[in-house]
């Protein structure tokens, strides 16, 4: 077992949070004003897609480096960090949710519809701050797996 890297966990939380701040800025007051833009809808689409795949990232480096578990499967990801107890099985199934939709936005992006998006995006993203959080209580209870050397 290696020690988690403190500059990979802040680089993929500045990623989520960036990307976070990034939804907050599109025109979500309303589905006309967000869906009247393609140049909205395709932003919201990679900043979603992004900060899920940054937190999932998140969640792969704690397995391999702090449980040397090797996960291929993003939805296995969140039943891995339930298993090795860094979420709680409500988070887990938030995380494996959030899997999901994240393959849907990657492999079946020409399904997802602007009003799906829309709603996710006006609904979905305090899961993901959630699940963030819940990560980062654990590795701030676990210091001796971080590694904070240069």
């Amino acid at each position: 077992m290696t020690p988690i890297n403190e500059k990979v966990v802040a680089s993929k939380v500045e990623t989520i949070r960036r990307m976070i701040r990034g939804i907050g800025t599109l025109p979500l007051a309303s589905e006309e004003e967000f869906t009247a833009d393609f140049r909205m809808i395709s932003g919201g689409e990679s900043m979603l897609r992004r900060a899920l795949e940054a937190l999932l990232d998140l969640g792969r480096h704690i397995l391999a480096k702090g449980f040397s578990s090797s996960v291929v499967e993003y939805k296995q990801i969140g039943k891995s960090l339930g298993e090795n107890h860094v979420l709680s099985p409500e988070h887990v199934t938030l995380l494996v949710q959030m899997a999901g939709y994240r393959n849907r936005l990657t492999h079946f992006y020409d399904e997802v519809t602007p009003e799906e998006l829309y709603k996710i995006l006006t609904t979905r993203i305090p899961d993901i701050e959630s699940v963030l959080d819940e990560i980062l209580k654990w590795l701030r209870s676990n210091p001796e797996l971080i590694d904070r050397s240069l």
